[in-house]
């Protein structure tokens, strides 16, 4: 047998034997497993809770501690890390706290974070903390401001247009949506002499020309922090626009989850007409809120000048509106107009520059039976005293002869979409409590996979028969309306008090609020209604909430009410974001599949079904069967498959995201990313707690602003 001797050379000098012994290479340690977890820390404040929303939006997976509860976990060495098949873990790839140092003086969870984060090279977040010192800022006393920040515009640096925040154009304006109300609170300081401190965003310091840091990342021992010196929550719009950067920084641009910016615009009731508010009787003849005979009927339809205008406009802002027809009611226009409808003829041969929805031939009530001799309408009864519904081949009727009308007309139809008439077959309260029987049977002959469902009322999507259900943003801008004088005139009647001539239902409503005043026909439009319709519309699209918004074909007639509100929420986003994070203008199909997605996907990440972690520039993620995963990645990462590789996701905001499972003969997913993971310390310095801070409060007679809730 030959030997092989690795540790030991012989060698014969002057007739000796001489043994040399050499010592063995050690082996390198192994890489260490990053898992793609964040641990969030909070203190019951806004802040934390504002970050955590994001992460539940995007499907990011993370560890809630909360510091208000107790019997929480602590937070100690073996809770942060351990080993995994002789390999080290860091079970959270980055950490949120609430401010700097929450956890009291010489903490030893203050210790271990700062052991672990060191040892991992793990990212810290403080989510609402106080410009001092220790996080390299000079105090707000010397040169820098403590106070609102109501109204102001906030601006990404050179640095942070370079890093975590390239998909912005510049401007971060603080909302100031009342005048009586303090909306956000902030401690603007400038970096601490000697600080290695790079400086994100910057506001103006009052009563100077200079401008001081709210967001930067202060860098000591080690360790990166990331630094917020303002408080916010999670539906104001300085948050919303941040919140990407945010979640990108502590994550190095590899999660679990993705975000995108959706807004898709549903114009119900085109080729129909819509009725009119009469604004003498406070109800709209010929529709169920008016005693049947009251009033003169006057109806809304567009016309071939409106659609001309609407496929110009939708060229010019390069934005597809999604036009829910029903195709009986030109049959109607040309019944009772010699035979022929300019607004039909004009919009078919336009109809590649919009997409279309079936909508129902005639648009009627498919639900129960209404009785509408009373006011509100109620459901007609069976002798049994059963209620009595629309049959199943009335609905069927309806959905097919609408789909013949659209082919007839050649328009280019996704045919498993359906929104019916006022939602109806849908359940709707106090009159309906339950869908209608016979509309999961008439979706099934009409293979329905994809129904449009109000938002404000059934906010969850849901099954009815073979369909999935895709809720839909109403917007206030009312379908009994074509001018601007009726719309404020409606309005007025629903949002004042009785004492002020209105109707009181904001006095009765819990979701509402009362104007202080009845608003200006001539001018509240524009004042009140279009900025208050644009903020909302804009904060559900900077959530990345893919539910489209609807409104009607009268808003796109006569005075056209409907296009200030989308021009400035398409504008406003545009004049906000670099052009690498576009509007994403999704179809209901589409809409429909991404909410299915996410919602597969919540449910297995909460249920902890969901294993994601890195290993230097290998990203495995493993899922349940069936579980499509969702990712954001640095641009370069590929997907690896049993042989060679493919692209993974697509460009967004800098970065590529997507929806990805695993390839032929495999179990999980396993992406290279381009570049190694960020080194950790060879030797972790010894942990040393920081000087306690408390929650950072929010000073007296400030709170971060919450939009209420309206009645639509």
């Amino acid at each position: 047998m030959t030997r092989k001797i690795r540790s030991a050379a012989l060698t014969m000098t002057a007739g000796a034997l001489v043994l040399t012994m050499v010592a063995p290479a050690q082996a390198a340690p192994p890489a260490p497993r990053i898992d793609l977890k964040i641990l969030v820390v909070s203190d019951g404040g806004p802040a934390t809770a504002a970050i955590a929303a994001e992460l539940d939006s995007s499907g990011t997976p993370y560890t809630l501690v909360d510091l208000t509860k107790a019997g929480r976990p602590t937070i100690d060495a073996a809770f942060l890390a351990d080993t995994v098949g002789g390999r080290p873990r860091a079970k959270y790839q980055a950490v949120v706290l609430p401010n700097d140092a929450p956890f009291g003086d010489n903490s030893p969870e203050t210790a271990a974070l700062t052991a672990y984060q060191s040892a991992y090279a793990i990212p810290q977040v403080d989510a609402y903390t106080y410009a001092r010192p220790e996080v390299g800022l000079d105090y707000p006393v010397n040169g820098g401001y403590s106070g609102s920040l109501d109204g102001v515009r906030a601006e990404v640096t050179a640095a942070g247009k370079a890093g975590p925040f390239g998909y912005l154009d510049g401007a971060v304006p603080f909302e100031d949506n009342s005048p009586t109300v303090g909306e956000s609170y902030a401690f603007i300081a400038k970096p601490l002499a000697g600080a290695d401190f790079t400086s994100y965003v910057e506001a103006p310091i009052p009563g100077t020309a200079e401008k001081g840091t709210v967001v930067g990342e202060f860098r000591k021992d080690g360790r990166r922090e990331l630094v917020v010196t303002f408080v916010y929550n999670q539906y104001q719009q300085q948050f919303r626009l941040l919140a990407r950067g945010i979640v990108d920084w502590m994550t190095q641009g590899v999660h679990l989850g993705a975000a995108r910016n959706y807004f898709a615009v549903h114009v119900d009731d085109v080729f129909a007409a819509d009725d009119r508010w009469d604004t003498e009787l406070n109800c709209t003849p010929g529709d169920v809120d008016c005693q049947p005979g009251t009033g003169e009927v006057d109806p809304i339809r567009m016309t071939r000048e409106d659609a001309r205008y609407a496929a110009q406009w939708s060229a010019d802002k390069k934005f597809t509106l999604d036009f829910a027809y029903n195709g009986g009611g030109s049959e109607t226009y040309k019944t009772l107009n010699g035979g022929t409808d300019p607004l039909a003829q004009q919009l078919i041969a336009d109809r590649a520059k919009f997409r279309w929805i079936n909508h129902t031939y005639d648009h009627p009530f498919l639900g129960c039976v209404q009785d509408v001799s009373v006011v509100p309408w109620v459901c007609q009864k069976n002798t049994d005293g059963s209620t009595r519904y629309v049959t199943r081949a009335e609905i069927k009727a309806q959905i097919g002869d609408n789909r013949v009308w659209a082919e007839r007309a050649k328009l280019p139809l996704q045919k498993d979409e359906l929104i019916t008439g006022e939602h109806s077959g849908l359940k709707v309260l106090p009159q309906q409590p339950d869908d209608n029987p016979n509309l999961a049977g008439a979706l099934t002959d009409n293979g329905i996979a994809w129904l449009g469902s109000d938002n404000s009322r059934d906010r969850d999507q849901r099954r009815v028969g073979p369909s999935l259900t895709v809720p839909r943003y109403p917007m206030n801008v009312f379908y009994n309306a074509g001018r601007t004088a009726e719309q404020v005139d409606e309005y007025n009647w629903i949002y004042t008090r009785r004492s002020d001539g209105g109707s009181g239902i904001c006095e009765d409503s819990a979701t509402s609020t009362c104007l202080d005043a009845p608003l200006d026909l001539a001018t509240g439009y524009a004042d009140h209604i279009v900025p208050l319709e644009k903020r909302i519309a804009l904060g559900h699209v900077l959530s990345g909430d893919p539910r489209p918004h609807f409104i009607h074909q009268s808003n796109l007639a006569e005075d056209r009410i409907a296009y200030p509100v989308l021009d400035g929420v398409i504008g406003d986003y545009a004049a906000l974001h670099a052009d690498n994070t576009p509007l994403v203008n999704l179809r209901q199909r589409d809409i429909g599949i991404e909410l299915r997605d996410r919602a597969v996907w919540n449910t297995a990440v909460k249920a902890g079904r969901v294993t994601g972690y890195r290993i230097d520039r290998t990203v495995t993620v493993q899922a349940p069967n069936g579980v499509k995963a969702t990712a954001t990645m640095p641009t370069g990462t590929r997907q690896n498959q049993v042989i060679g590789t493919t692209a993974f996701g697509t460009g967004y905001a800098g970065s590529l995201s997507g929806w990805v499972a695993p390839g032929a003969l495999q179990s999980q997913v396993t992406l290279t990313v381009p570049t190694a993971a960020p080194a950790a310390l060879k030797t972790a310095r010894p942990a040393r707690a920081k000087e306690a801070a408390p929650r950072t409060p929010v000073p007296s007679g400030v709170r971060t602003w919450i939009e209420p809730g309206t009645t639509r």
